[in-house]
């Protein structure tokens, strides 16, 4: 069995360039640049690696929409590597993740404009809950900054989760720090 899966979280670093193919099909292509943050000899040192990414469709709509440099992205996709041969008869290759699903990153990380209300929202995305209600059933809430959860938890919200062979050993959900 083989696999052929890539997930890239970083920041965008070029505005999407659109095009389209002959069939009519919306293609985007941007980079996404990951960061690595390590220590040599004593010294805190960072390094930068950079991910081509091809949205084919729907995918291609969102990112020419939302995406722009600095926009924050979690990308999963597929790696695939192209060749050609150039003008001057040189073969050139090109490796690119083929993006399958995409996530935003939150409405005003790196170079999202503030003013921008759409920003994070898709053809995919469901309707933000009111802070007040709970979420429905299968709904991801959408946790706002500024956002403060309510002060006191009432008896039937605090849940006691137990694992089989540790019963003695309960974690109550209030003192998990998140």
């Amino acid at each position: 069995m083989n696999l052929n899966k890539a997930f890239v979280l970083g920041n965008v670093t070029r505005d999407p360039e659109v095009r389209a193919l002959p069939s009519g099909q919306q293609v985007t292509s941007f980079s996404i640049a990951t960061n690595r943050f390590y220590t040599s000899n004593g010294e805190k040192k960072q390094e930068a690696e950079f991910h081509n990414i091809v949205c084919f469709g729907k995918l291609a709509d969102i990112s020419s929409r939302y995406l722009n440099k600095g926009s924050l992205v979690l990308i999963e996709g597929r790696i695939k590597t192209r060749n050609w041969t150039n003008q001057q008869g040189v073969k050139q290759y090109r490796t690119e993740i083929i993006a399958e699903t995409m996530q935003l990153g939150p409405r005003n990380a790196g170079g999202a404009p503030s003013g921008n209300s759409n920003y994070g929202k898709s053809a995919f995305s469901r309707p933000e809950p009111e802070q007040d209600l709970p979420a429905q059933a299968g709904e991801i809430p959408v946790i706002e900054e500024n956002y403060a959860p309510p002060s006191e938890s009432s008896p039937e919200e605090t849940k006691t989760v137990s694992f089989e062979g540790d019963a003695a050993d309960e974690i109550d959900v209030k003192d998990i720090p998140f």
